[in-house]
C-alpha cells in the first residue's frame, strides 16, 4: 500500500488552515512604503501586452529585476484594479500553497528511508509532525510581513518556486543511495529554481542549500563525493552566477546599494552578526516584531559581541561532523540570509522579518523532527503532554500572528508600530510625512517636532530637512509665522530654492508681500514640494 496516500489531505488541511488565519489580513490597505513605488509609480503593471512583458523581463524596475513578480502584479491589476483586497488574496493563496509544500518537504525528510513499508498507518506519526512543521512555519508571526505586505509578493512567489525546487530535488533522490536519480524530477527542480530567480534573486544561494540537503537528509555528500555533487549542480550554479552578475550591474547603475565608504566592512560585520542572532531569537521568541528595524546610530557594542557569537556558532557547527542533521539545518537556515545581510546593504534596516521566509523552513522541520523523536520515545501521559505542548505553541503563534495584522492596516499603523518599537528621529519623520500627505498637518507638526528632538549626531548635517518638513506642515496648517521661523532655520543651513519658494508662500499669507516676492525671485521657477535634500545644490 502507498504510504503517501494521506500526504495530500494533510497538506491541503494545513494549507486551508493557513489561508483561514491569514484571511484576517484582507482588510489592509496599500502601505506607502514600497507599495507605492511598485504599484502606483511603475506603469509596467498597468498593461498585459507584449511591450510590457518585454519590459518586465528585459529591464529592472524599482531597482530590481523580478519579472515574475511584476507579471503577478500585472495580472492582479488586470483583475482587481487598485483594490488592495485582490493583492492580499493572491499573497495569501501563494503562502497557503507554500505551507503545503513545506509539509511535503518535511514529510519526505522525516519519512526518509521508510517509504517501502506495507502499512500506510505506520507513517501517521511522521505525517502528523510534517503537518506540524508546515504550521510552525506558516503560522509563525515572522511570516506576517511577507504575506500582509503587498510589496513582499516577491517573498511568497519566490518561496513557491524555491520550495518546489527543493521538493523535486528530494524526489529526484528519494530512493536509496545506490538508486539512480530520477532525471525528470531533477529537471523540474532546475526549472523551478530558474523561475524562483525571476521572482526574487535571493534564491541564488539555493545550489548551496541543495548541497546541505545532500549532506542530510539525503546522506549523499562526503569528502569523496563533494566535487561530484558540485558538478551535477553546474546548471544551478550557472543560473545563480548570471543573476548575481546582473544584480551587481543593475545596483551599480542605480546606486541602490550603500557604498563601503559610507558603511565600512567592520560595521557590516557587526550588523550582520547581530542580525543572525536576532533571527534566532525571533524564531524562538517572536516578541517586539516591527516592520522596520533601523540600524542604531551609533552602532552599539553588543552588535560586535553578537557577531563574535555568530562566528563561534558557525565554527562549532562545522566541527560537529557527527551530527550532519545539525549541520544541514544550520546551513539551510544561514545560507538564505547571505544575500540580505549587511554585506549588500540597500537601506536602513538592521534586519527584517520578511528575510526569514525561506530560512525558517529548516528550523521548523527540525523542531518537528525533535517533537517526533520525543513522541516515539514516550507513551501515555508524557506523549499526551508533548502533543499538548505542540498545540499550545501553534495556538500562541496564531494569536500573535492575528495580533500583527492591524500593523498592516494602513501606512499610519505601519509607522506607529515602528515608532512603538524604535522611537527615533527618522521614524517620526516618516510618519510625519505620511500625516502631511493625508492632510493631517497638526499631527505632522507633532511628529516633526519629536523627530527634531531626537536627531542623532550623524544626521545633524542634514537637520535642515526636519525643520523644512515641519515648516511646510505649519504653513499648510495656517501657522504662517511659525512656518517662516522654521524655514529661516532650514535656509540658514541650506539655502535651497525650494525653501525660498515655500517661505515666500508663508510670507505672502502673512501680508509681507515685498519679502515674499524677494523669496520667489531667489527660488526661481522651482515650485516642487519640500522633500529630503542632501547638502549638494
Amino acid at each position: 500500500m502507498n504510504r503517501n496516500r494521506y500526504l495530500l489531505p494533510a497538506a491541503f488541511a494545513v494549507s486551508l488552515l493557513t489561508f483561514i488565519v491569514y484571511a484576517g489580513s484582507f482588510s489592509g490597505d496599500f502601505i506607502n512604503y514600497d507599495d507605492k513605488s511598485y504599484l502606483f509609480e511603475d506603469p509596467v503593471i498597468r498593461q498585459l501586452d507584449l511591450p510590457s512583458l518585454i519590459s518586465m523581463f528585459a529591464s529592472s524596475h524599482a531597482g530590481w529585476w523580478m519579472p515574475l513578480t511584476w507579471l503577478s502584479f500585472a495580472v492582479d491589476y488586470r483583475i482587481w484594479g487598485l483594490n488592495p483586497f485582490g493583492f492580499h488574496l493572491t499573497n495569501t493563496l501563494i503562502h497557503a500553497a507554500n505551507s503545503a509544500l513545506v509539509v511535503a518537504i518535511a514529510y519526505m525528510t522525516l519519512n526518509r528511508g521508510k517509504e517501502s513499508g506495507p502499512d500506510p498507518a505506520s507513517c501517521l506519526p511522521q505525517l502528523l509532525f510534517a503537518a506540524a512543521a508546515g504550521l510552525l512555519w506558516s503560522l509563525h508571526p515572522l511570516r506576517v510581513e511577507s504575506v500582509a505586505w503587498i510589496a513582499e509578493r516577491k517573498d511568497v512567489l519566490n518561496g513557491f518556486f524555491s520550495l518546489g525546487a527543493v521538493l523535486f530535488y528530494l524526489r529526484c533522490h528519494r530512493g536509496t543511495e545506490s538508486d539512480k536519480p530520477v532525471r525528470a524530477d531533477f529537471y523540474f527542480s532546475l526549472a523551478l529554481f530558474y523561475l524562483s530567480l525571476m521572482a526574487k534573486s535571493v534564491s541564488v544561494v539555493l545550489p548551496l542549500i541543495l548541497m546541505a540537503v545532500d549532506l542530510y537528509p539525503l546522506k549523499r555528500l562526503g569528502r569523496e563525493t563533494i566535487w561530484q555533487r558540485v558538478s551535477e549542480k553546474i546548471p544551478f550554479f550557472a543560473g545563480s552566477a548570471m543573476v548575481v552578475l546582473g544584480t551587481f550591474i543593475t545596483a551599480a547603475r542605480s546606486n541602490y546599494l550603500v557604498s563601503y565608504e559610507m558603511f565600512p566592512l567592520s560595521q557590516r560585520l557587526a550588523v550582520s552578526g547581530n542580525a543572525i542572532i536576532e533571527y534566532c531569537r525571533l524564531f524562538l521568541i517572536p516578541a517586539g516584531l516591527s516592520p522596520l528595524n533601523v540600524i542604531p546610530d551609533p552602532i552599539p557594542s553588543i552588535y560586535t559581541f553578537k557577531a563574535l557569537l555568530t562566528l563561534a556558532i558557525i565554527i562549532a557547527v562545522i566541527l560537529c561532523r557527527r551530527l550532519p542533521s545539525l549541520q544541514s539545518c544550520w546551513f539551510c537556515f544561514l545560507l538564505p540570509f547571505l544575500p540580505v545581510l549587511a554585506f549588500f546593504q540597500n537601506g536602513d534596516q538592521a534586519f527584517a522579518d520578511h528575510f526569514t521566509y525561506l530560512p525558517a523552513v529548516a528550523p521548523s522541520i527540525a523542531a518537528a523532527a525533535l517533537l517526533l523523536w520525543l513522541f516515539e520515545r514516550t507513551k501515555g501521559v508524557s506523549r499526551a503532554l508533548s502533543l499538548f505542548a505542540m498545540l499550545s505553541v501553534l495556538g500562541m503563534y496564531v494569536l500573535l500572528t492575528v495580533r500583527m495584522f492591524p500593523v498592516w492596516h494602513s501606512t499610519e499603523s505601519f509607522w506607529s508600530r515602528i515608532i512603538a518599537i524604535q522611537p527615533i528621529a527618522i521614524n517620526y519623520k516618516e510618519r510625519g510625512r505620511n500625516y502631511h500627505l493625508d492632510g493631517r498637518y497638526r499631527d505632522a507638526v507633532a511628529d516633526f517636532s519629536a523627530a527634531i528632538e531626537r536627531i542623532p549626531e550623524t544626521l545633524r548635517p542634514y537637520s535642515y530637512n526636519f525643520y523644512a518638513f515641519r515648516a511646510e506642515s505649519l504653513r499648510c496648517a495656517g501657522q504662517y509665522a511659525e512656518a517662516v521661523r522654521d524655514f529661516d532655520t532650514a535656509i540658514s543651513m541650506l539655502p535651497h530654492p525650494v525653501y525660498f519658494h515655500h517661505r515666500g508662500l508663508a510670507l505672502k499669507a502673512l501680508g509681507r508681500v515685498t519679502e515674499a516676492e524677494s523669496d520667489f525671485r531667489r527660488g526661481g521657477k522651482v515650485t516642487t514640494p519640500v522633500v529630503w535634500f542632501d547638502r549638494e545644490l
